[in-house]
């Protein structure tokens, strides 16, 4: 390429329309001939003024450049894609690589066009410092790029098939590279949208080019099917088709084949043979309507028995992605399974294109179709989320649960269904309906029993979240959350709720400490202050305060240099340094609980600060006080404040005879007394005692103490003390 040509050079050199368009151009315009018949000589246009541009660039197999944009715009053509998208798939490499510009585009062919050309060479100008940075960050400015027009994400899609359909020319390094990024990344965007078409062809070519033999020997394997399972596979196809036409259904019925790709994720993910994995008959039934749809579930029921619990009904409760189908396995003659998909015409067509389904020209249209809105609602939550994330790194992890989605469906109290990754529990349910209901949570009703947060759910349980205008997120949801949307919001909240908390309790230990040096924040000179953070690289007041309260500064350290004093002082302390810190308990992130005494208010307590912790509170009788002892400086005076909330972990060791039900006896007892019970351990055992270590949440020592109580009434209890 010369980049020295202009624009008008290019249009100069373009193809004279007297000449005949090579092959491969007239076998993309017969892809495209459902188009309106006036918009056609665009596409011979913009083939004309790509050709141009491209002129003089090849291939690495030695083709022309010009092909490979032309068939990527082929593949779009045969999902049946409006004349806009044709038009910036043929043009989609030009703002990159020729002299033709944005706004060039704009004039022949109108924005649209150019805003898609646009968007896909922004995809493609991304440089990263390494595999695993690209690999994130190509797929944030790819749902960037969609959040758009979905379009875009499309024309990258083809563009990718086109690739991977000519992977040969590339190198060993290079084909096992980009056939990686494909499975991982392409692939599961494209089973997303719904373009199973699609999916199913770059999972296969990318298995090839990333286990070149283990796909030719399973490729062999098919095609290579013994004579009696083809007999069988013709016998119940008849008996099938027998029976639905005796029903009077219209149908449509087609073997499905398995690919290399799903044989192998089988055998791997299933530990089966080849032969289990194939010794599975799969048909398709395609009708005219829904209510048929569900006849001819009757109708293939009546020949074969149906195998209990293996039926599921998509068309009433569709996938994320749009997906339609009644899906049934029946007991075959042959002693195999016979796998059968029941749909309509237009359910199919979406099960294979997705969002390309009736494309109904640009997104916001009048009349959208499932795949394409529900493909636009995941995108936007996408979009929400990775505003949230720490990093593309971080956002790429959350959103692999939902690029392999295996869903529950489930029901609000309106009857609204969600549908959520398997193993989600209530709390993703709650940040499902809502980032603020999620925040808010602190129990749920499934099925109107009243569960915890954690419960996992089931498709079909109607949900209900219970929330508390007090409540906030505990850390401790990060252990048991599965989707990315509650995963981020959870996380964004703590960091949000930590740094308010570090802020407050660094700016009450900060005072302390100047007011020992008889000074205080407000009575620093502004010029001094200002001075001090600059020296210090923090932006603000705030950040010295958190860091304070992180155990990053000692208190008397940053009083100190604050007040500008060049010796510290030694000795005495002044008439405010017994004054206490109070806390309530809802210091997140920079006041802990030590677990070797586990304080609850009510107990006599300091506080000892440690760098990057902030303060760690003990029970002054605890043991390893005296080790403490050793850091005065460390020594925080601390005590409840009188509005304390929350619940605090306390452990019981209680004895109790030895045998059968003696444990749930002292379960009930805890219960009553409005504990939670977090773990039980048998310590000690012989015929007739056993030690029991309850770990239970308590609100304060007078709580502690009823629970006491409570056990001890029992009769099957020597002995409660606490740990």
């Amino acid at each position: 390429m010369n980049p020295g040509r202009t624009a008008k050079a290019v249009k100069a050199s373009a193809p004279s329309r007297d000449e005949a368009a090579p092959d491969y151009v007239l076998q993309f315009e017969h892809a495209a001939s459902y188009l309106p018949a006036e918009q056609l000589p665009l596409l011979r246009h913009a083939w004309e003024l790509g050709a141009a541009a491209h002129i003089g660039q090849t291939r690495k197999s030695g083709e022309p450049y010009i092909t490979h944009p032309i068939a990527v715009a082929r593949v779009l053509a045969e999902l049946g894609m409006d004349a806009e998208t044709l038009i910036a798939a043929i043009l989609h490499d030009t703002i990159e690589d020729t002299p033709l510009t944005r706004d060039e585009i704009a004039i022949e062919f109108g924005e649209s066009v150019a805003e898609l050309v646009d968007g896909v060479t922004k995809l493609d100008k991304l440089k990263f410092r390494d595999r695993q940075e690209a690999a994130a960050e190509s797929f944030r400015k790819m749902l960037l790029a969609m959040s758009r027009d979905l379009r875009v994400i499309m024309i990258k899609l083809a563009d990718r098939l086109h690739n991977m359909r000519t992977l040969g020319a590339q190198g060993a390094e290079a084909r096992q590279r980009i056939a990686r990024e494909t499975l991982d990344i392409y692939a599961p965007i494209a089973q997303r949208l719904g373009m199973n078409l699609v999916k199913s062809e770059l999972q296969d070519l990318g298995f090839r080019a990333m286990h070149p033999w283990r796909h030719a020997i399973i490729d062999k394997h098919i095609r290579s099917q013994p004579v009696v399972r083809r007999e069988s596979m013709a016998q119940i196809e008849a008996h099938l088709s027998q029976r639905l036409t005796k029903e009077g259904i219209e149908h449509r019925l087609v073997s499905r084949i398995k690919t290399p790709w799903s044989i192998y994720n089988k055998m791997r993910s299933e530990g089966k043979s080849f032969d289990q994995v194939m010794d599975v008959f799969g048909f398709r039934v395609v009708v005219d309507s829904v209510p048929t749809c569900y006849h001819a579930l009757g109708a293939v029921h009546s020949q074969y028995k149906p195998l209990d619990g293996r039926f599921r009904d998509f068309i009433a409760i569709p996938k994320a992605n749009g997906y339609q189908s009644l899906h049934t396995v029946l007991f075959g003659p042959y002693g195999s399974p016979i796998e059968v998909q029941i749909r309509t015409q237009e359910m199919d067509l979406i099960a294979e294109r997705g969002i390309a389904a009736h494309w109904t020209y640009k997104f916001g249209a009048d009349t959208p179709n499932s795949a394409q809105s529900r493909a636009h609602a995941w995108i936007v939550e996408l979009i929400e989320n990775q505003r949230a994330a720490g990093s593309s790194l971080e956002f790429l992890d959350n959103v692999k649960v939902d690029l392999f989605p295996d869903e529950v469906y489930l029901f609000t109290p309106k009857g609204k269904i969600l549908a959520l990754p398997r193993n989600s529990t209530a709390l993703d349910f709650a940040y499902a309906v809502h980032t603020d209901v999620g925040n808010r949570a602190v129990a749920s009703r499934v099925d109107k029993k009243l569960v915890p947060l954690r419960t996992k759910l089931a498709s079909g349980q109607s949900v209900e979240i219970i929330t508390a205008k007090s409540a906030a997120p505990k850390p401790q949801w990060l252990e048991f959350v599965v989707t990315s949307k509650a995963r981020t919001a959870i996380r964004h909240q703590l960091k949000q709720l930590e740094h308010e908390d570090a802020v407050q309790l660094g700016h009450r230990m900060l005072d302390r400490a100047l007011e020992e040096l008889d000074s205080s924040l407000e009575r620093l000179p502004a010029q001094r202050l200002d001075a001090f953070l600059t020296e210090h690289r923090y932006p603000r007041l705030e950040a010295l305060l958190a860091d304070v309260a992180l155990g990053n500064w000692m208190p008397s350290q940053a009083a100190q240099a604050l007040t500008a004093f060049a010796e510290l002082r030694s000795g005495g302390h002044s008439r405010h340094s017994q004054e206490k810190i109070l806390i309530n308990g809802t210091e997140r992130g920079v006041v802990s609980f030590a677990n070797c005494c586990q304080p609850i208010p009510g107990d006599e307590i300091m506080g000892y600060h440690t760098a990057g912790k902030g303060i760690v509170v003990h029970r002054l009788d605890c043991p390893n006080v005296t080790e403490f002892r050793k850091s005065p400086d460390r020594w925080v005076p601390i005590d409840w404040d009188a509005n304390v909330s929350g619940d605090y972990d306390a452990s019981l060791l209680i004895d109790v005879e030895n045998r059968p039900g003696v444990l749930a006896q002292v379960a009930a007892a805890v219960a009553k007394s409005q504990s939670n019970i977090e773990r039980v351990e048998y310590l000690e055992r012989d015929i007739n005692v056993a030690v029991l270590r309850f770990s239970i949440q308590v609100r304060d020592r007078n709580h502690l103490a009823e629970v006491m109580r409570r056990l001890r009434r029992l009769n099957v209890v020597h002995g409660v003390r606490r740990q």
